[in-house]
């Protein structure tokens, strides 16, 4: 299988996050990388780095404005008198609806969703070539692949388009079901991360054109809370076109696949010809989160249950935290696809 990273996108490494009041280390490591990488090699993965499609079908999914911010907020926190050295909000409008400001304080606010997306040095480069790596994937799948992985880094299911969140900056997955659709094809993104893809589903909740699905712990009692709940099937054109799935904490290999069946079922149904699969793998009962149970050989049977819908796949890389199976995961993953 093609594989797609660039080298830039070690650039972002964020060094704390807020929860719960407290600050802490963050768990969306460069290190991540390291690990991925070698799983994805360990499965027959040949990695290639992406070209520079430019801004456009970044911005074919975020707004004008979003992107200003992101391209300079680091720069202008470094002028704010006593600022901490990351970008972390500290005040948030109450509605979309509010006036947008001027200042660099109330711009985080209004652009980034939590305190789990902290902005510092690297962290455009490292979004952008994130988001050249999905671009790329989709192009190859677009041309006739079979099948195609991305090591996106750092991840994109919970950015909107116009706001950050949950260690998401660019919507990869996003970008690369966009870019599919633009190549006239019909796209279903699958998202099997742990946390609910809401930056995903509010991308395209109002849109009939792009199939999204999410498998993931109930949000009732998790991250991110607000969204992700069974009720919510999209908006006017995009009626009928988002499902979610919501999960019991603790679920384990059975119940997932018996969901992911009933995901893949409402693709067909949509008469996908693409699958974006959102691939968390921190669904692991492994992960430091610790919402899912999901074993290796889950994850083994998740890569051949999407083998064998017999549709182009690109995998996007979402979640998924240090531990000692998270390689392990990658690599069922993709070697169940390929021995389907």
């Amino acid at each position: 299988m093609k594989a797609f990273f660039d080298d830039r996108q070690w650039a972002h490494d964020p060094k704390s996050f807020m929860a719960n009041g407290a600050f802490l280390p963050n768990p969306e490591q460069p290190r991540r990388i390291e690990i991925l990488h070698a799983a994805a090699e360990a499965a027959g993965c040949k990695f290639a780095p992406p070209e520079d499609a430019g801004l456009g079908p970044i911005a074919a999914i975020h707004t004008a404005e979003y992107l200003t911010f992101l391209r300079n907020i680091y720069k202008r926190w470094q002028r704010i008198e006593g600022a901490g050295p990351e970008v972390i909000p500290g005040i948030h409008p109450a509605n979309r609806t509010d006036g947008y400001p001027k200042s660099a304080v109330g711009q985080a606010g209004w652009h980034q969703a939590d305190t789990a997306c902290p902005i510092a040095a690297g962290t455009w480069e490292a979004a952008y070539w994130s988001a050249q790596s999905a671009v790329a994937g989709a192009d190859f799948i677009a041309e006739g692949a079979r099948a195609a992985y991305v090591l996106s880094r750092p991840p994109g299911h919970h950015a909107f388009a116009d706001l950050a969140g949950g260690f998401c900056f660019l919507n990869n997955a996003a970008i690369a079901a966009e870019r599919l659709r633009a190549a006239g094809l019909r796209p279903a993104i699958v998202d099997v991360d742990v946390h609910h893809g809401n930056g995903t589903q509010g991308i395209f909740y109002r849109r009939g054109d792009v199939l999204t699905v999410s498998i993931h712990a109930d949000p009732a009692r998790f991250y991110p809370f607000f969204w992700g709940h069974a009720q919510e099937r999209g908006e006017g054109d995009g009626v009928g076109a988002n499902l979610n799935l919501p999960l019991p904490r603790g679920t384990d290999d059975a119940a997932f696949l018996k969901a992911l069946d009933t995901a893949l079922e409402r693709a067909d149904s949509f008469g996908s010809d693409v699958i974006v699969v959102a691939l968390g793998l921190d669904a692991s009962i492994d992960d430091p989160f610790q919402g899912f149970a999901v074993t290796q050989d889950g994850f083994a049977r998740i890569g051949t249950a999407f083998a064998q819908i017999g549709l182009p796949v690109l995998f996007v890389q979402e979640g998924g935290y240090i531990s000692d199976t998270l390689g392990a995961n990658l690599t069922q993953v993709l070697e169940g696809f390929g021995a389907a």
